[in-house]
């Protein structure tokens, strides 16, 4: 479902916006466009979509267009992305794939069927009819790579001589817009430049846009440029317009990038008519994008710590309604939210040892709070063994330790700090996830702290369980607001936070459920590591090579 918002509700009409939506790959459950009448005062419009769940009908946001000032007919240019899970009968995550030695997995196919743990979600093989129990039935291999049209990146420059005066007290404020072919003939918009304005020989700035946005990987596809004179009102005169190809463009500065700007129904209208103005391509340059897979078939291991609150606020465990409560039939919300998230992320490290604090408890002998506690008692090495060692400490400190407070990040956020200014050549990354259930208490230590760390090889990931209000963690999200300290911006966007309660399914199916918390709590990660070594200037390292195959000693077998 897509609809568009207004920052205004006030004078409604009967007209409403055009649509512009690209879906690059994949199916949604159930997807739904409607769009919104924009007001009459012209308040400017943005493109929400939703997808709708299978299991329990709830509409969730998926994503959201740029605003476009001033217009009745927006015509967006991000698009948003669908993709769908693929089932079979050998099961494995992608980070098994990515990280095993040449991005190269062998699993053993099993007859049967699969079923789901209600507890833990992981898949237990069952027998289907007919099916022999432990047969083999062969190895599937399988190995990944990235499309290579698809990673590089364009970036130019255009200049314009000699354009059409269309404004009456000026000259005119140029823009171009540039239009990727489709095969049935049409065109989708794929990048906006910046007004220039009142002038007739603009020079515009630099751009770097996909290849794949720009020509779909296809060299000689049709590009369409359209020049126009931007308005305040949103009625943009149009200019006129050229075509050109990936390939042409490719050729760089030169007489064949020299385009003439025509206007079709002048040309038609006027037989002395020649053109609007020219437009002059400046400068031209590819490169290879590098990406977060070409970081971790390059080495890259990912370092997961977790840090629980230990406040008071989240109830006495020993009774049912505390959000510490170990129940015998299911896991709590932090020990779901724990296991969603590390389950993905531990397989993007070797070890499988992850660090887990604890915060805001009293701890034995003494009664000292601490806001840095190991889970499983060493302060030395507070690393536990896979995700079921961090819940087997968890489930431990909740029996030794005494809820207190108050709620401070700061702690664990350095302590993580500490680790990751050790290493920043690139072969390590760190991720910490902290898990909270009330309002922080040390806000202005925190931002100060994640300030700190943004510039640093670490990822920050907060996950609110309970009914608290969490305005606070929005603040620190940054998505909207990078977020600042004594008039210090962060160097990144690191901080990722979703409430645990817009992820709970009434119809009690967790696993899908634990699914989606673990894929929006991790979506940024990628970007936000590819970020982190782009501005250091770190390559990806190459990857090693598969193990060198030897042959079995059995005549009598054959290897397919």
């Amino acid at each position: 479902r897509v609809h568009s918002e207004n920052f205004s509700t006030l004078g409604q009409q009967d007209g409403a916006a055009d649509r512009a939506l690209s879906l690059e790959s994949g199916r949604p459950d159930h997807l739904i466009l409607f769009v919104s009448n924009p007001c009459v005062f012209l308040f400017p419009p943005v493109c929400v979509m939703y997808t709708q769940g299978m299991e329990n009908k709830q509409w969730r946001e998926f994503g959201r267009t740029e605003v476009i000032d001033n217009t009745l007919n927006p015509d967006f240019v991000l698009r948003s992305t669908l993709t769908a899970d693929f089932l079979g009968q050998a099961f494995c995550t992608l980070g098994e794939i990515v990280g095993s030695p040449g991005s190269r997995l062998e699993k053993p196919l099993t007859i049967g069927t699969f079923s789901l743990n209600a507890r833990t979600g992981k898949h237990i093989p069952s027998v289907s009819n007919g099916g022999v129990p432990g047969k083999k039935c062969g190895t599937i291999i399988l190995s990944v790579e990235e499309l290579s049209n698809c990673r590089d990146v364009a970036t130019m420059q255009f200049c314009a001589n000699k354009l059409d005066k269309k404004d009456f007290f000026g000259k005119s404020d140029p823009f171009l817009v540039f239009y990727r072919s489709n095969e049935d003939g049409t065109f989708t918009i794929c990048h906006k430049t910046e007004v220039m304005k009142n002038t007739l020989n603009p020079v515009w700035q630099t751009f770097s846009i996909p290849v794949r946005a720009l020509c779909n990987g296809d060299y000689d596809r049709t590009i369409k440029v359209e020049v126009y004179d931007w308005d305040r009102d949103g009625s943009h005169d149009f200019i006129g317009e050229f075509t050109t190809s990936y390939r042409e463009l490719a050729r760089g500065q030169s007489q064949f990038n020299i385009y003439e700007v025509v206007n079709p129904k002048k040309k038609m209208k006027k037989k002395k008519y020649l053109n609007s103005g020219t437009v002059t391509l400046l400068s031209f340059a590819v490169e290879s994008e590098c990406t977060f897979l070409d970081y971790i078939k390059g080495g890259t291991q990912i370092n997961f710590t977790v840090a629980i609150d230990f406040t008071a606020s989240n109830g006495n465990p020993s009774q049912s309604t505390s959000l510490h409560y170990m129940s015998p039939y299911q896991l709590n919300a932090y020990a779901l939210a724990l296991t969603a998230v590390g389950e993905i992320i531990q397989d993007y490290d070797s070890d499988k040892m992850f660090p887990a604090l604890g915060f805001g408890a009293k701890l034995p002998p003494d009664g000292r709070v601490s806001h840095e506690f190991p889970l499983n008692g060493n302060p030395d090495n507070p690393s536990c063994c896979g995700i079921d060692g961090i819940l087997e400490a968890y489930h431990r400190s909740l029996r030794t330790v005494q809820l207190y407070g108050p709620t401070n990040f700061a702690p664990v956020v350095t302590h993580v700090a500490r680790h990751a200014a050790t290493v920043q050549d690139g072969s390590q990354y760190s991720v910490l996830l902290i898990i909270t259930d009330g309002v922080i208490s040390d806000m202005a230590q925190t931002k100060e702290a994640i300030v700190n760390a943004a510039k640093l090889p670490m990822s920050i990931i907060i996950v609110g369980v309970g009914q608290a209000e969490f305005d606070a963690m929005v603040e620190l999200d940054g998505d909207d607001i990078r977020i600042s300290s004594r008039g210090r911006l962060a160097e990144r966007d690191i901080v990722q936070f979703v409430p645990f309660r817009d992820y709970v399914d009434r119809t009690g199916n967790h696993v899908l459920s634990m699914a989606r918390l673990a894929r929006d709590v991790l979506a940024e990660i990628p970007d936000q590591l590819v970020s982190y070594m782009k501005a250091q200037g770190i390559r990806p390292r190459p990857p090693p090579g598969p193990p060198a195959h030897t042959p079995s000693r059995s005549p009598s077998h054959t290897n397919i």
